[in-house]
Parts: C-alpha cells; structure tokens; sequence
C-alpha cells in the first residue's frame, strides 16, 4: 500500500546530514594513529559510513551511495575485528573515498547520475582491500558483490528483497557477509513511540534479515539474522532509544519460523505476534489478515517509515558504545528531539535585510525627533530611544544567526596540509587556535580559498624539508598555525609558520628587475608587500602546490574585495606570519560620521582611537605635500580628508579643524575633518555594485535625513600615509 508521499522532500535532510557525517569522518581519520587505532575512533568512523548507508538505502533511489558506502563499511567492519591491521596507505584510501562520496552526494543533489567509472574504480579498491581479510577468505564475497549489484539494478523497488526501501543495501550486505557466520538476535526494545518502532524495524532490516516480529504494550521484539555483534545492533539502536530502554541476546525464532526469503508476507513485518496482539494505531503497516499472506508493504512505505523520524534516518556518528546525551535528554523531558532547525541563508538574508531598513527608519525618526521640543514631546522621544535599543538587540540577535565557528574553515586544513606535506617530503604539524572564533556566514565562505593559498605557500616556500630544519638546528617537523581571534569590530585570522622565513636578498633583486621603486635601504615591511605585486614570486621552479606567481595578488584582492586586508610580516630563520583583517559582517556597522565642506562621511568606529583639535606647534612640515602631528611623543601622519576627495567649501586651516585618530592594522594616523556630527549605527551598502568603485571608500549607507554618505576606507587611507597623498586620487 503506497502511502503516496512525495520523499524528496527529506532529501536535503539527508544530504545536509551525510555531508556532515563525511565532515566528521575525514576530520577522525585524520587523527587515527595506524599502530595503534583507538577503537572508539574506528565505531565513529564505520557508523558514519553505515549511517550514510542506512540513509541512502532508505530512500532507495541513491544506488551508487548506498553501495560504495556498504563496501567501506565492510572493510572498516574488518579493521575493527582484527581481520585487517590499519596501513597507512587505507587512510589514504578512505580519505579518497571520502571524496567521492561527497562527489555523488553532490550529483545526487544536483538530480544527476555520479561518475559511473569513479564509481566501479573506487568500489573495486574498497573490494581488493576487502579479499585481503583473513587471507582472502572474503574474496567469493566481494565478488558476489559485484553479480549482485548487476542483478539489483533491474529490480523493482516494491519487489519483496525490496519492500524497507534499501533492497539493493541488503542484498549487498548479505553478498559481502555471506550466510555463513550469522546469527539470529533476538533485539527487544520497550516503552517505544510508533515514529521510533517504525525508524528501529527500518534500521534492524538495514543490519540483517528480520525473521519475525513482535509487537504488545508498546514493546517490540524483533528476530534479525545477521553478520553484526550483539553490541553494533545494541549501537544502532541506541540513537533512537536510550540504552534502558534495550535487551539485544541471541535467540531461536519462535515456533522455528523460516526466514523472511521464504516469507515474504512475515519478512516485510507482521503486526501479531505469537499471542496475536494487535498493532498500535500509529503502526497500521499490517493487520492480522496480513499474516495469513496479503501482498508485502511497497518500498514507500519502509521508507517513510525510517524517513519520518527526522533525526534518526542519518544519526550523527558516534562510539559504538555510546548513547548520545541530547537523545538521553530528549526522552527524559519529553522535549522536541533536535533544539536545532535548518533554515536557507536566502530567509536569514532578508530578514537582515528588512532589519538593515529597520535600521534606517530608526535613524529618520531620531532626525526628526531632534526638532521636537523634549518637554512637549517627552513620550514620543523616550519612545523613539526605546525602538532605537530594541533596533538595535534585533540587529545583533538575527546578526548572530549568520556567525559561525572557524572551525568550519579551520577543520578543512588538517587533509590539505597532510596531503601537501606528503607530496613536498616535509614533516609538517597543523595546530589550531580561535577554532569558536564567529564570522559573518558570506564572508567565512569567501576566506577559504585565500587561507588554502596562503597555507600552501606556507608548505612549499615557507617550512624546510627535515634535513635542512635538522642543520638549522631545529626540529625535523616543522609547525603551521592557524589562528583567529576578535579585535574591535573586526577578526584577526592569522597563518604563521617556523620556517626560514622571507629571503630579502631574493626578494630585492627580484623587485628592482621588475622595475619596482625600491633599494637597499628599504624596510622589510614594505618589502614584503611586493609578493602581493601581480606576477611576483622568486620561486627557482613551478611546482603543483604553488610558485606560478599567480595568486598570492589574487589573494590580496579577494581579502579586499571582503572589506578587509592582508599584511605580512618575516623574520629570517624563524618564519612568516600572515595577518588577514576582516569586518565580523558587511551587513550592518557601527560609525562616527564626519563633516567636511557640505558632505558627510562615516568613519568605523571601530578604528576611531580618540579626536582632538590641534594647535600650530603640534603640526610639522615634512615636505610640500606631507604634514605630521605630533601627540605625546609620537609622529602621525596627516590626511586631510577633503584634499582627497576634493571637496569644495572644506576648512582649510588645521588649527580651526578637528582631527581623528585612526588605527589600522599596527599604524596609527591622524585625519583631518572639519566636523564631528555622531555616532550610530548605519547600513552598509555596497558602493561598487550601485555605481562604481571610488578608491579610498569602501560603501555608501543611508542618513536618517534621507541624503547618502560614504563609508571611509580606513585601511586604503593608511596606505596612502605610506606613499604620498596624491597617490589614491
């Protein structure tokens, strides 16, 4: 009987899910020690695997997935008995399966077929690893794998191999397993809901053949033939039930009943059992009229059933011994199993949106209340201040919704950095830091590919072969840091190494053949910005992980097209450490806003240090075009505001304007202003999307009179104090 829900709308559920789950088994893989395995790591990884398997056997349309899947499972089911010892070159093999996973998860996402060839190549890997199992006593098996995937494909789904909706996973689990060496358990589970008997009876067909069944007083017995331990079925089921709640010991079927191969009608699942107790209500996928060998439940129906118990269809890997705290909680309190809900970043986006003119309107009002006599008024103002706070704890409450962790980043570098290392004959250690460190969700998925450049730079140009760190008188492994801390309204992520550092001598003769205006008397810092020139590298050769010269400008330019920057800074035989600066979002700032002439401009307030009005003897005269401001004991340079954009009607003389010390990245400078009008909040508009982009501004926001301004660039004005002030006009 077909129930005739439409199940793709679980599918993004379970893709979501399984590529978490893959995030999790490559992130375990990773850390394994070959020699001697945790065992706790190994259950992870193979529930992973089996959960993924589960899943896609549930929906039965995922062929390629529930089979590669199977296989992995089986050869990492022998790495647990001890009937294959971990090598390392099997890491090397899962990892590349864990790729291809993620490949046809991404076909299947994209409603397409996976790669056919990659498919069988890996498979055929997963099954030559597989023969070597006891001395090959599993070789018949991975063959019968083969005939019978072939002979599943021409299967229908509603056939009875078929009817829990992962047919072809059961039968590939019984060819790789063989008949031989099962057993039949006897899993007793209590205290059930119906969602959580349909979800076990789905898994248990997963793990084995079920031969018989029982259902009374919201107690389900079920007889499983299978290849499993009593602990792995005891494992599985304790993601949907607590371990109380479980009795899992060999037993005969009652009565001697054949297995569900010669009962189609029993195998697919009766609702009496030997005392003839009827099903619960929310079961219905038999009545007693069943038993005496009505037509078997189609595939939909299975797969409902397990599809149904959203959290349970792909359980999060973890030890096979283990009972997850949330589940235990859950059924302990009555509470909705999953605290979480997946919502699209297209929702959280217009919400930000919507709150961004919020905002906006919130800014109108306070301009037009400041016309208000507050004696005749007083309610209107103190009720305008009060939306004016709770604008603003909405703003940073949905703000919070689009942060995430680092380690969404970070946790991408450990496979990159062992993959490199391995390809350059290095001996390289990845640590981390900052991994809870949050950042704006549109801005942490732009930074991953800069951070993989700069790490494999790092490896390849950075950190020296063992050899050579051992004549340094270093250690033969060198260290990669991956740090990211807060600072301001801003984020600090840091790469930095204990190699050899920049070589100067390089580098300088690299820049003055290139015709850059440099000598030998130019500092390091300065100098070390030209490997962010287009086309710069002083690599001898060009090898696979980098030296073309191609990307180190293009980073610099994907950093800045976030609102943020890059610096880099050296020291010779003890490393490079590189500094990218970025806005925590590009949504909404805070901002002082200046006056100059009759336009208004917004500073962060974030780089705001303090404002001041100079006197005569604290300005010094350094060239025709340049002017410092001397501040207790320290040199500032001086921008003027309105000589570089050239707006008319500016104050022109210093001692009559107000300046505003700046901070970006270590330097400080002053600015010259004519005027200071606020502070508040302002909506960042992207300036270059609009109109074009105006070197020295990074966006445009909207006042609260309605008029535009600009948002300062406070890091390409610092620059410009490094060169000269025409440069950025």
């Amino acid at each position: 009987m077909s129930t005739g829900v439409d199940l793709s709308q679980f599918y993004d559920m379970f893709f979501d899910e399984a590529e978490e789950l893959l995030a999790d088994m490559e992130q375990i893989l990773l850390g394994v020690d070959v020699d001697q395995p945790d065992i706790d790591d190994l259950n992870a990884i193979f529930r992973a695997a089996h959960s993924i398997k589960g899943g896609a056997g549930t929906f039965g349309c995922f062929e390629h997935l529930a089979t590669t899947t199977h296989i992995l499972e089986n050869v990492l089911d022998a790495i647990r008995k001890g009937e294959l010892t971990l090598r390392q070159d099997m890491i090397d093999v899962f990892l590349d399966t864990k790729d291809v996973l993620s490949d046809q998860l991404a076909a299947y996402r994209e409603g397409a077929e996976p790669d056919q060839e990659v498919y069988e190549s890996t498979c055929q890997v997963l099954r030559t690893m597989l023969e070597q199992a006891d001395g090959g006593q599993a070789q018949g098996a991975a063959q019968a794998v083969e005939a019978t995937v072939t002979a599943s494909e021409g299967e229908s789904a509603d056939s009875p191999a078929g009817n829990d909706g992962s047919g072809s996973s059961d039968r590939i689990a019984s060819a790789v397993s063989g008949t031989s060496g099962t057993q039949v358990l006897r899993v007793t589970l209590k205290d059930l809901k119906p969602d959580d008997a349909r979800a076990l009876e789905a898994e248990m067909a997963i793990m084995g053949t079920v031969l018989h069944k029982q259902h009374q007083d919201n107690t389900l017995s079920l007889w499983v033939d299978t290849t499993e331990s009593a602990d792995d079925i005891a494992a599985v089921c304790c993601f949907i039930v607590n371990a109380d709640q479980l009795d899992v010991r060999p037993e005969p079927v009652p009565g001697g009943t054949k297995p569900a191969s010669s009962q189609p009608a029993e195998a697919a699942g009766e609702t009496q059992g030997e005392s003839g107790a009827a099903a619960p209500e929310a079961g219905a996928s038999q009545t007693a009229a069943d038993s005496a060998g009505a037509p078997a439940p189609s595939a939909t129906d299975s797969q409902l059933a397990a599809a149904a118990a959203a959290d349970t269809a792909v359980p999060a890997a973890k030890p096979a011994n283990a009972t997850p705290p949330a589940r235990k909680a859950a059924k302990k309190t009555s509470a909705p199993v999953s605290s979480t809900l997946r919502v699209g970043v297209e929702k959280v986006d217009q919400i930000i949106n919507l709150v961004g003119e919020l905002v906006i309107t919130q800014a109108m009002l306070v301009e037009t209340a400041q016309s208000l006599d507050p004696v005749l008024h007083d309610r209107l103002i103190n009720g305008i201040e009060q939306f004016e706070r709770n604008a603003r704890d909405l703003q940073e409450a949905v703000m919070s919704i689009r942060m995430m962790p680092m380690d969404y980043v970070f946790s991408r570098f450990p496979r990159v950095v062992r993959e490199s290392a391995a390809a350059m004959n290095k001996q390289i250690r990845l640590v981390t830091h900052g991994q809870a460190t949050e950042l704006d969700k549109s801005l942490i998925e732009r930074i991953i590919d800069p951070l993989t450049h700069l790490v494999r730079n790092s490896i390849d140009h950075g950190i020296e072969l063992p050899e050579d760190r051992i004549k340094a008188g270093k250690e033969p492994e060198g260290v990669l840091t991956l740090s990211a801390q807060h600072s301001g309204g801003h984020i600090i992520i840091e790469v930095a190494d204990d190699g050899a550092g920049l070589n100067r001598e390089r580098i300088l003769a690299k820049a003055i053949s290139s015709g850059f205006p440099v000598n030998e008397n130019t500092p390091d810092d300065e100098l070390w910005q030209l490997i962010f020139a287009p086309g710069f590298s002083t690599a001898d050769k060009v090898t696979a992980i980098s030296g073309r010269g191609v990307g180190m400008d293009v980073v610099r330019r994907n950093i800045q097209g976030m609102g943020g920057h890059i610096h880099l800074s050296s020291t010779k035989g003890k490393g490079t450490i590189t500094r990218i600066i970025l806005p925590l979002t590009l949504a909404i700032l805070d901002g002082m806003s200046v006056r100059v002439g009759e336009e208004t401009f917004i500073l962060p307030l974030s780089n705001v240090m303090e404002s001041m009005q100079p006197t005569a003897d604290q300005i010094k005269q350094i060239s025709e075009t340049e002017r410092v401001l001397y501040v207790r004991g320290e040199y500032l340079p001086l921008v003027t505001l309105h000589e570089i954009f050239d707006v008319g009607g500016a104050e022109t003389d210093v001692t009559r304007a107000i300046t505003v010390i700046l901070k970006a990245e270590e330097a400080r400078f002053a600015l010259q202003v004519d005027h200071l009008v606020g502070q508040h909040q302002v909506v960042v508009k992207n300036l270059e999307a609009n109109y074009r982009k105006i070197p020295g501004i990074s966006a445009a926001t909207i006042l609260g009179d309605g008029s535009v301004a600009l948002i300062v660039d406070v890091f390409a004005l610092m620059r410009m104090t490094q060169t000269h002030v025409g440069a950025m006009v």
